[in-house]
């Protein structure tokens, strides 16, 4: 016999808001009254500033059913918008999560994305305080506010940057973009023939950078042990080329950036190679690593040029240079906002 699963019409609206929110415990002290009342209310502490982001995640558009299991999906919801908070350089404290859910969902598939989510909690220490469910005509719609803490003088913004100054990229690029792509590949053969088992063996990291990403939320200690401070600073989600641009503009300087310098996995080279890819697009174009892009002052190249999760890519140059990029083989290109972009198909 097969599993018996509940329709939410069956529970109702709020039987199932109990049902996936009783495992979560506070995690912050600063959260005084979460889940249960009419708002949620958070304390604040030693004249620190709140940093609050927000980010929508839309079936169809941001996610596939097919191959995204749904506690991934509720985890990946939350890491998303933490990564919001770790390019402000500020501490990860609570989050709110709204949901819209089509009937062909039971309360079972909930209660597994919520898992996602509750993990996601538990590894970064964050609170889920509240949020908001409906029903929806169109599949799933998840929307996450996540709420942060950090002193005035901690914050880094987008608009640090200037001419001389350094580019620095933590971790890895284009790993989320070909475990994206590997898994559509496997979508349309197993679409072609059911009996066809899927051939990821091997690619589990770019596999995870996409299913499972990390938010650089260690960065915010890193730098205090280097005593570094960065002068501006962006996660890259839509692409290396995209969020350059946007750190970019809100300098108002422009950029050179080194092929030759860009930090890859080796088995994303591979997994490039696979596909007749090249690695370097994948991190300019496909966004999704969640990794930090951040400029520092050129006296603070001794605090990182040997630190493992730390790549100098570049450097900052006058507005009127624009955003450019110095191949392998020498040419120069123009580093243009071609990442991913949710209305491209619209």
């Amino acid at each position: 016999m097969g599993q018996n699963f509940t329709t939410i019409s069956e529970i109702g609206e709020f039987e199932l808001i109990k049902r996936i929110t009783t495992e979560f415990p506070k995690n912050q002290t600063s959260t005084i009254a979460g889940i249960g009342d009419d708002a949620a209310v958070i304390a604040t502490e030693n004249l620190q500033q709140t940093v609050v982001t927000s980010d929508m995640l839309v079936e169809g558009v941001h996610f596939d059913i097919v191959y995204t299991p749904l506690k991934h999906l509720g985890y990946k919801a939350v890491v998303v918008n933490l990564s919001d908070l770790a390019a402000m350089n500020a501490k990860p404290t609570q989050i709110l999560i709204n949901i819209a859910i089509s009937s062909r969902y039971t309360v079972e598939s909930i209660e597994e994305l919520y898992d996602g989510v509750r993990i996601a909690c538990e590894e970064y220490k964050v609170d889920l305080i509240g949020g908001d469910t409906t029903s929806s005509k169109s599949g799933l719609v998840i929307s996450v506010t996540a709420i942060g803490v950090a002193k005035s003088e901690e914050i880094i913004y987008r608009n640090g940057a200037s001419k001389n100054q350094l580019v620095c990229v933590t971790g890895d690029l284009g790993g989320a973009f070909l475990g994206l792509t590997l898994l559509e590949r496997e979508k349309r053969v197993f679409l072609e023939d059911g009996n066809m088992q899927p051939a990821l063996e091997g690619f589990e990291y770019p596999l995870q950078r996409q299913l499972r990403p990390t938010a650089r939320t260690d960065m915010r200690l890193i730098f205090e042990t280097l005593n570094l401070i960065p002068t501006s600073m962006i996660d890259i989600s839509d692409g290396l080329s995209s969020d350059i641009n946007h750190l970019c503009i809100q300098s108002n300087v422009g950029c050179m950036i080194f092929e030759n310098k860009l930090p890859f996995d080796p088995s994303v080279i591979e997994l490039a190679a696979k596909f007749n890819l090249n690695s370097s697009l994948c991190a300019l174009n496909g966004g999704e690593d969640y990794e930090l892009l951040f400029t520092i002052q050129q006296s603070d190249f001794e605090k990182v040029k040997n630190h493992p999760d730390i790549s100098v890519i570049g450097f900052i140059t006058e507005a009127s240079e624009g955003m450019k990029m110095e191949l392998a083989d020498g040419n120069i290109i123009d580093l243009s906002m071609k990442g991913w972009n949710s209305f491209s198909e619209a």
